[in-house]
């Protein structure tokens, strides 16, 4: 055998083997429905729901730190206003505790329809990108052409 006709053999084996490329798989499988172009890819950040525990211990230092300061009316008015800085910090402590964040993405399909979806970990795709969706739109590969 000549030197041209192995190195045909061989990778006509190895595609054998290998299977076909992900981009000709995801080209060969689209529809109107599991196919589109990516329109928005971004990142939203949600901020938490206070649920009163921050804003009482919050009350309760402020008071606590505002009462050491003055004395009689002075301190009165230093322990309120340290109560109220103090509740509204702690609010605000809270929430930010429990923030979240994901990853928003707008495709248009080729149907024509715009579908969003949210994936906690930043998606492999661009806006402009055409796309195949996979499990349902869980997964996402890049389509050539």
């Amino acid at each position: 055998m000549t030197r041209t006709v192995r190195h045909t053999m061989a990778a006509a084996a190895a595609m054998m083997l290998l299977g076909p490329s992900h981009a000709a798989l995801a080209q060969s499988n689209c529809t109107s429905a599991t196919c589109g172009v990516v329109d928005r890819v971004e990142l939203v950040e949600k901020k938490g729901q206070g649920s009163g525990r921050g804003l009482i211990a919050g009350g309760g230092v402020g008071g606590v730190l505002g009462h050491q300061i003055g004395s009689g009316r002075g301190n009165t008015a230093a322990t309120i206003l340290g109560a109220g800085a103090g509740a509204y910090a702690g609010n605000e402590v809270e929430k930010n505790a429990k923030k979240s964040s994901y990853w928003s993405v707008a495709i248009r399909m080729d149907s024509g329809y715009t579908r969003n979806f949210t994936y906690t970990n930043q998606p492999p795709v661009h806006e402009g990108e055409r796309v195949r969706l996979i499990d349902g739109g869980r997964r996402l590969a890049r389509v050539s052409g």
